[in-house]
C-alpha cells in the first residue's frame, strides 16, 4: 500500500473510531411521564437498571419509573403535598423535601408506604428545596425562605437554623469525608455546615452576584456549583481553600449540577435548551440539546454509566449514557 494511501486509510479509521465512540455514549433516551406532573427532580437507584425517582411538583406525587419497560407508578404525598428535591439515601429509599406540607418525607420503596417529619411550625414556610445525607444518617435540608436544617430518622429530631444571609439556599451535597455545604441562589455564596453544631460559615465565590444554584462534590471532594445568574460552573477546592470557573459555551443559564463516578461534571443549561457534559481534565464542553423546545430540565442525578434529568417543561425524564 503506498504511504499516502496507508496514511489517509489510518486517517479514516481514526475519525470513524472517534465519531463512533461519541455516538456510543450521546444519544439521549426519553421516558413520558403523567401529563401535568411538573417534573422537578429526579433520582436514580444506584443498581443499573434499577427504578429511576422524580417528583410530581404539580400533582403532588412521587413519581417511580421502571427504565427498562418506560411504566411509571406515582404515590400521593399527601393533602397540599408540592415535593421539590428527591434523592435516593443509604437506605434505599427515596427522601423528599415537600415545600407544599412543609416536611421531609421518606416512602418506602416496597410498600410505597409515605412517612413525613413536618417542620416545626414557629419557623413559618420554609420553602424546602433540596436535601442530602451525612455519614451518621442524618438528613440535611435547604429552603430558600432563608433557612437550613436537619432530620435523625433514628431519634425523629428535627432542627432549623436560619441561615447567616437569610434568604436563598438552595442545592446541598456531602463531600466523601462527610462535610455538608449549600449554595445559596439569592444570597450568592456557598456555605459549609459544621454538621454538630448546625452553624454554617460563608465562602464567597470570585465572580459576584452569580446566582449559585447547585452544588455537587466529586469523588476529590472539591465542590462544583452552577451559577444561574452569569452561566458558569465552578469549582471550589476545600484543601486549598481556591476556585477555579469556567464560562459555559453560549449565552448560559446553568440550573443544577452533578459530578458522574468518572469525576465529569453535568450541568443544565436553559438558554441553549441543553444537557451539558464538562471534563475538568481537558476543560471542554459537550453539549446535548432537548429534541423539544422549553425542555427545562431542572436537577440531574445519576448513577454508574447515566446521567439522568427531568424536563419539566415535557413532562419527561431524559437519560443520557455516560461511558
Amino acid at each position: 500500500m503506498a504511504p499516502s494511501l496507508r496514511r489517509a486509510t489510518q486517517l479514516f479509521v481514526v475519525i470513524t473510531t472517534l465519531v463512533s465512540a461519541a455516538a456510543a455514549w450521546s444519544e439521549p433516551s426519553y421516558f413520558n411521564v403523567a401529563p401535568g406532573a411538573g417534573v422537578h427532580d429526579v433520582a436514580a437507584t444506584p443498581t443499573a437498571g434499577g427504578p429511576v425517582y422524580y417528583t410530581a411538583q404539580r400533582s403532588g406525587k412521587l413519581g417511580i419509573l421502571d427504565p427498562k419497560t418506560g411504566h411509571y407508578d406515582e404515590v400521593p404525598l399527601g393533602r397540599g403535598s408540592a415535593p421539590h428535591g428527591v434523592i435516593v439515601g443509604p437506605d434505599g429509599a427515596p427522601w423528599v423535601t415537600d415545600g407544599g406540607q412543609n416536611a421531609i418525607v421518606r416512602i418506602d420503596p416496597k410498600t410505597h408506604d409515605v412517612r413525613k417529619w413536618p417542620l416545626p411550625s414557629d419557623n413559618g414556610y420554609t420553602n424546602l428545596n433540596t436535601l442530602t445525607f451525612d455519614k451518621k444518617g442524618r438528613v440535611w435540608f435547604t429552603g430558600q425562605g432563608g433557612y437550613y436544617g436537619r432530620v435523625d430518622p433514628a431519634t425523629n429530631d428535627v432542627k432549623v437554623w436560619k441561615a447567616p444571609r437569610g434568604r436563598g439556599p438552595y442545592g446541598i451535597t456531602t463531600t466523601p469525608n462527610g462535610d455538608v455545604y449549600y449554595a445559596s441562589l439569592a444570597g450568592n455564596h456557598i456555605a459549609r455546615i459544621n454538621v454538630e453544631t448546625g452553624d454554617a460559615t460563608v465562602i464567597e465565590p470570585p465572580t459576584k452576584d452569580q446566582g449559585a444554584r447547585r452544588i455537587w462534590s466529586d469523588s476529590k471532594g472539591r465542590l462544583w456549583v452552577s451559577y444561574w445568574n452569569t452561566g458558569q460552573v465552578g469549582m471550589y477546592d476545600p484543601a486549598a481553600n481556591t476556585w477555579r470557573e469556567w464560562k459555559l459555551p453560549g449565552a448560559a443559564h446553568a440550573y443544577s449540577v452533578w459530578v458522574d463516578n468518572r469525576d465529569k461534571v453535568w450541568v443544565t443549561d436553559w438558554s441553549t435548551n441543553a444537557i451539558v457534559r464538562f471534563d475538568p481534565v481537558t476543560e471542554k464542553f459537550d453539549s446535548f440539546p432537548s429534541n423539544r423546545d422549553n425542555a427545562d430540565v431542572r436537577q440531574m442525578l445519576g448513577r454508574a454509566g447515566e446521567a439522568w434529568g427531568g424536563e419539566s417543561g415535557s413532562d419527561r425524564l431524559v437519560m443520557i449514557p455516560a461511558q
